[in-house]
């Protein structure tokens, strides 16, 4: 009953980390002129969440699990997954003006897919794929659709530049889809090859944050001629999105470490997300209660109903052989 409820917290906690990620996210960047430099603050605050304070539990109080190889390659690849995610979504918010009151419901309603798709790889259980499952995926689709369709006009550039700025970040949430959609999965992977360590994948993961949105950005900047600011508004929303990201990781991990799998933590994060987006762009964003069409809202509950769906109903790996009779 305690790992229930505990799995229960740590999933409620991914959820709401993630749901106000996007809109605070969107704000820093905004603030800051840049999205290289908002890149960077996500990587700052993994560095000090995934990174700093693990160390110091780990020292001071040990854990258990054991730094094996193949958990932290496993762990560093989620690591990275989760960094290129946070890119596709600053580019998407950012470089090409999408809101997040639509990009981030359709990021969250492709990412249960992928995360399916990925398990059925690697388990091996292409055959559980069954009716259920296609339903969702027809539900993901046509909520996309229609979310699409629908979506809160705020581009007035021309027919030509706002297919483009679409497309543009389109593309860049489909990034976003895709790698985070193979962290839950990845990341289970590598917290069981530790033994089931807390600490450890959360370190990993820090480490390729660290890598790819710190060292990296931080080398472009000059090169590409960056005209940002480290304005103190833009600092701190961007700071507070990366530690939104880092705590949702550490939700998803505590979840996993709770008894929980990526077929049954995914499909609540993923289903409540959208819905916290939504209000948390509209308390953040300029996007009024107003400009939102009700066959917006329509279609992104139905693109949430249709992840749960897909994840609820997606393949649960093949149970471990019997032993032979003595």
């Amino acid at each position: 009953m305690v790992h229930f409820v505990g799995m229960l917290a740590a999933i409620a906690l991914t959820a709401l980390c993630w749901g106000i990620y996007g809109p605070v996210l969107g704000k820093g960047s905004a603030l800051l002129q840049s999205p290289l430099r908002a890149f960077m603050c996500v990587g700052l605050a993994y560095f000090l969440i995934a990174i700093v304070v693990p160390l110091g539990i780990l020292s001071r109080f040990g854990e258990k699990g054991a730094w094996r190889t193949t958990g932290v390659v496993w762990s560093l690849v989620a690591g990275a997954a989760g960094a290129l995610g946070a890119l596709g979504v600053i580019l998407a918010l950012r470089v090409f003006q999408g809101n997040p009151i639509y990009v981030m419901p359709l990021v969250f309603g492709g990412a249960p897919v992928v995360n399916t798709l990925l398990n059925a790889f690697i388990n091996k259980a292409f055959n559980q794929l069954k009716a259920p499952f296609l339903a969702g995926l027809i539900l993901v689709i046509t909520g996309a659709v229609v979310v699409l369709l629908f979506r809160p006009q705020t581009g007035h550039g021309g027919v030509v530049v706002e297919a483009e700025r679409t497309l543009g970040w389109l593309l860049s949430a489909m990034m976003a889809m895709l790698s985070w959609g193979a962290y839950g999965p990845v990341l289970h992977k590598g917290q069981m090859a530790m033994g089931g360590s807390r600490l450890r994948p959360l370190i990993c993961i820090g480490v390729s944050y660290f890598l790819i949105a710190v060292l990296v950005p931080w080398a472009l900047l000059v090169p590409l001629g960056d005209a940002g600011n480290w304005g103190g508004g833009g600092l701190a929303w961007s700071l507070a999105g990366g530690a939104l990201g880092a705590l949702g990781a550490l939700g998803t991990i505590l979840a996993f470490a709770c008894g929980g799998k990526p077929f049954t933590v995914m499909p609540v994060v993923f289903g409540c997300a959208p819905v916290i987006n939504t209000f948390a762009t509209l308390a953040l964003a300029a996007t009024t209660p107003e400009s939102v069409s009700p066959f917006f809202l329509a279609g992104m509950l139905v693109v949430a109903a249709g992840a749960a769906t897909v994840l609820a109903f997606g393949p649960r790996g093949h149970a471990p052989p019997k032993p032979a009779p003595a």
